[in-house]
C-alpha cells in the first residue's frame, strides 16, 4: 500500500518501505528499501543475531540509511511526506529509530506509516496521539487508500 502511495507522490515522498524476500514459494526474510533506491537485509532466516523475531535474526543496524533519508528530508523540510513502514517490532530494535519517529511526527511534514497492530507500550502511545489518524487496511480499502491518502497528502502540503 505505502509502495503505492510512494509512486503516487514520486519525488514529494521520503522514506522507507520494507519488502519480502522469498525464494522458492518461502518468505525468507525481509528486506528495507529507502524511496531513494538503497537496500538493506533488516531480517533473515541465516542471521545468527542475537535479536529474533519469530523465525527471523534481525540487524537493526541495516536501518541506518532510511533513517538517515528521514532525517535528511526533516532536515531540508519543504513540500515531502515522509513514509514509514513500518513502526513494528523489527524496526523498534533499531538505534535511533524511535526518535526519528518521534522527530517526523512532530515535524509540520505529513507523515504515513504502517504500525504494529498488537499492544506495545511505544506503539500505543503514537496511537493515542492527537495528530495521528488511525486507519484499517483491509481488503475492501486496500485498493483504494493509496489515491484517498494521496489526496489527503497533497491537500496537506498545498496549505
Amino acid at each position: 500500500m505505502l509502495v503505492k502511495l510512494a509512486q503516487l507522490l514520486g519525488d514529494r515522498a521520503g522514506g522507507f518501505y520494507t519488502a519480502e524476500i522469498r525464494a522458492g514459494g518461502k518468505r525468507l526474510g525481509f528486506e528495507v528499501v529507502t524511496l531513494g533506491g538503497k537496500r538493506a537485509t533488516l531480517a533473515h532466516v541465516d542471521f545468527s543475531s542475537g535479536r529474533r523475531v519469530g523465525r527471523y535474526g534481525v540487524k537493526p543496524e541495516n536501518l541506518g540509511e532510511a533513517l538517515e533519508e528521514i532525517k535528511q528530508a526533516l532536515a531540508q523540510g519543504g513540500q515531502k511526506c515522509l513514509l514509514i513502514d513500518e513502526i513494528g517490532k523489527m524496526e523498534l530494535s533499531a538505534p535511533g529509530f524511535r526518535e526519528t519517529v518521534l522527530a517526523a511526527l512532530d515535524s509540520p511534514l505529513p507523515v504515513v506509516a504502517t504500525i504494529l497492530a498488537k499492544p506495545h507500550p511505544f506503539c500505543d502511545a503514537l496511537k493515542r496521539r492527537p495528530d495521528v489518524r488511525l486507519v484499517e487496511v483491509h481488503r475492501g480499502n486496500r485498493d483504494n487508500l493509496p489515491g484517498e491518502l494521496y489526496h489527503s497528502v497533497l491537500r496537506h502540503l498545498e496549505t
